[in-house]
């Protein structure tokens, strides 16, 4: 059931929004495109019709797609957010280094693959 909690739904409001306003605009549409591919994927998930859930998933991914246009767009107007981004990826990295073993290069270079893990 959509929930239309942006107060500009439909209509324009009196005055031309503030940045800071923008800026929290633009949230709530990555926050809206993220729901609408969590609810496109659920929806592929529950069905076996194989037109409707490759249908659902195409959607989906433009979804996704939309959500790197408006993260971009937050960056560009915020002048800060791909550091903010960058330090949380470097969060995650530190602490998959910490759990996951690091990946070894087969004898060929490359990285390992399910046929070079099996044991001979």
């Amino acid at each position: 059931m959509p929930e239309f909690v942006n107060p500009f739904t439909g209509m324009v409001p009196e005055r031309k929004m503030t940045m800071e306003e923008l800026v929290r605009a633009v949230r709530l549409d990555i926050a809206g495109e993220l729901e609408a591919i969590h609810g496109y994927m659920a929806h592929a998930d529950a069905t076996d019709n194989p037109l409707a859930k490759a249908v659902l998933i195409d959607i989906a991914n433009e979804e996704r797609i939309h959500v790197g246009e408006l993260v971009r767009l937050l960056s560009i107007l915020t002048g800060n957010e791909d550091e903010f981004l960058k330090r949380g990826a470097a969060e995650v990295d530190t602490m998959v280094a910490k759990i996951a073993p690091p990946v070894q290069a087969t004898a060929g270079g490359g990285v390992p693959s399910i046929g070079s893990l099996k044991s001979g």
